[in-house]
């Protein structure tokens, strides 16, 4: 499968070893003097390891991978002790990654270990957050939406942030029982009343099927978002170019994994902002 990993430049690695520490997943090894991505089932491709290399030896790379396995990541990280295991969990946190947390925790249940006292449910949410700003999650007090003089200045009837399938947690408070929309980045630059007849009273996420890398994370999190969040409804808004197809066959391929089952309402979008179909498949 093709997936986001590191890729570490030989001729650029001097050997310090700094990625080391920084990689509790263990994928990151010194061998023969140099750092080496030692396998591809441990790393996350989340990058925690990038900002610790000095010589800029350390990027990242689509490229056919093998399959992430947080129970492989987590058979290393235990034997490092708490502190390390108190690290990854808070990487995956801040990262959003709610599908890999929910199976480093269930390892960790599996084995009888104990999480660390300060990586307790009560802390491992968006007010302990630290990390990209971006990606903090966030809802919003707003304006009466209804009340708008079709004339005057339309309050946004966005709730809450972030929105990007990459950046969001799909076990926010936003998301729990709620109506979702699931939305193409353009359908709501190309449609006029997107936020007063499509929006209004939904939790929010968008994505790009044709541009977007590391799409199976949108699976996992689709799935939580149906079997854990315990979403009502689905709808998929989608233009009407071919690659945003991909969008809707992602979300009915997610939903058909899933033990409970959600109604899944599709709709299509022109280039000029018209509705062009509008069905629950």
């Amino acid at each position: 499968m093709k997936r986001t990993v590191i890729n570490i430049n030989e001729d650029k690695c001097t050997g310090c070893g700094l990625c080391i520490p920084n990689c509790p997943e263990g994928a990151i090894q010194m061998i023969d003097g140099k750092a080496r991505l030692v396998s591809d089932l441990m790393c996350d491709g989340l990058g925690a390891c990038l900002g610790h290399c000095p010589e800029g030896a350390i990027t990242t790379e689509e490229r056919e991978a093998e399959p992430y396995d947080e129970y492989k990541v987590m058979e290393n990280i235990v034997k490092a002790g708490a502190n390390t295991i108190q690290a990854h969990l808070k990487h995956l946190t801040e990262h959003g990654q709610d599908h890999y947390l929910a199976k480093a925790k269930q390892y960790l249940r599996d084995h009888n270990i104990a999480l660390p006292d300060n990586a307790k449910e009560d802390t491992m949410n968006a007010g302990a957050f630290a990390g990209c700003p971006g990606a903090k999650t966030m809802a919003f007090a707003r304006e009466d939406t209804a009340a708008a003089d079709v004339v005057g200045k339309r309050p946004s009837a966005l709730a809450h942030w972030p929105i990007q399938m990459h950046l969001m947690s799909p076990l926010a408070p936003h998301y729990r029982n709620a109506d979702m929309l699931l939305a193409a980045d353009c359908v709501a630059f190309s449609l006029g009343d997107f936020h007063k007849d499509y929006l209004d009273g939904k939790a929010l996420a968008i994505a790009c099927p044709k541009l977007d890398e590391g799409q199976e994370v949108y699976v996992d999190k689709l799935k939580v978002l149906i079997d854990e969040a315990k979403i009502n409804t689905l709808t998929v808004m989608i233009m009407l170019v071919p690659c945003c197809g991909g969008l809707l066959r992602l979300a009915k391929h997610a939903a058909g994994q899933c033990e409970r089952k959600v109604p899944i309402k599709a709709i299509v979008v022109s280039l000029q902002g018209k509705i062009l179909s509008e069905e629950w498949v």
